[in-house]
């Protein structure tokens, strides 16, 4: 007993120290890219920079602060972030709760299941999405970065596997009582169902910030440009051309603006984060496995 317990013992360390070193692994870039962004140019164009910042300045923050085109796509990526998050939790629910019941109650169930299903085998492709968002006249909104991805059937699923594992009872009790189906969604699954709709807004939440290539496609003016595809036209174009004096030159490099920029477009989720990761891993394994 000892020995199988001195094992146990053992294997849990073991495991502790590797994800310990993965978790410090996945830090390090994080904690390299703050270090140059609070760097001094020349500091950070020769190489001294690795962990701590060097000639410590934070004039690069200040640089892209006072800039425009940064700000408005960061206020872009919030709005899309706002009305993606509550359309795409909407239409989740909506989507779920009739694909929840058996075929016996909802007769077409089968046949949704199934056209949904296909839809994560096969895409149409970038040029017929392209053609059917430019046909509906979303060039250039923020409905086209909300519009075209606002039902994902991985959600669906999750969710459609969280209510099915509910019981039966809550909707005959709520049926004897006189509640509709409205009713049921909104007053008794939607309470319950609050750590797999945690885990779907953090899903859609940094697929929605993180995004970028939609970005480049939809949109013909830089000014409704996401923060993500602005960041990645200053990563392959930077442009410092407001840096008028040596000053400035001095604290102010493209390497610091690229990496403050980078600190800054992730602070949003490194934020808000914590908040809903509690319900993460809850959320994942309510709504994957049938109860």
């Amino acid at each position: 007993m000892a020995t199988k317990k001195g094992k146990r013992q053992l294997g849990n360390i073991v495991i502790s120290t590797i994800m310990v070193a993965l978790g410090i692994l996945c830090l390090l870039p994080i904690i390299n890219i703050i270090a140059f962004s609070l760097s001094s140019s020349a500091a950070a164009n020769s190489g001294q920079v690795t962990f701590w910042p060097i000639d410590f300045s934070l004039d690069a923050y200040t640089y892209i602060m006072d800039e425009p085109r940064f700000g408005k796509s960061f206020m872009v990526s919030l709005r899309r972030v706002s009305l993606g998050l509550g359309i795409s939790c909407l239409l989740t629910l909506l989507t779920a709760y009739p694909l929840s019941k058996e075929s016996i109650r909802f007769r077409p169930r089968t046949y949704y299941v199934w056209f949904y299903v296909t839809t994560m085998l096969f895409s149409g492709g970038l040029i017929p999405t392209y053609m059917v968002v430019r046909s509906y006249g979303l060039l250039d909104s923020i409905w086209a970065l909300v519009l075209p991805g606002a039902l994902q059937v991985f959600n669906i699923t999750l969710m459609l596997n969280f209510f099915r594992g509910l019981p039966k009872e809550l909707d005959e009790s709520a049926f004897v009582d006189g509640a509709g189906h409205w009713t049921i969604l909104f007053r008794i699954y939607l309470p319950l169902s609050l750590p797999s709709l945690a885990t779907i807004a953090l899903f859609t939440m940094v697929g929605h910030w993180n995004a970028w290539f939609d970005g480049i496609i939809y949109m013909n003016r830089s000014d409704n440009y996401p923060l993500q595809t602005y960041l990645q036209t200053i990563v392959t174009n930077p442009d410092m051309s407001r840096v008028m004096n040596f000053a400035e030159l001095k604290n102010i490099s493209t390497r610091t603006v690229k990496t403050a920029q980078i600190v800054v477009a992730m602070l949003p989720i490194v934020v808000v984060y914590p908040f809903l990761q509690r319900f993460f891993v809850k959320g994942i394994v309510l709504g994957s496995v049938k109860g």
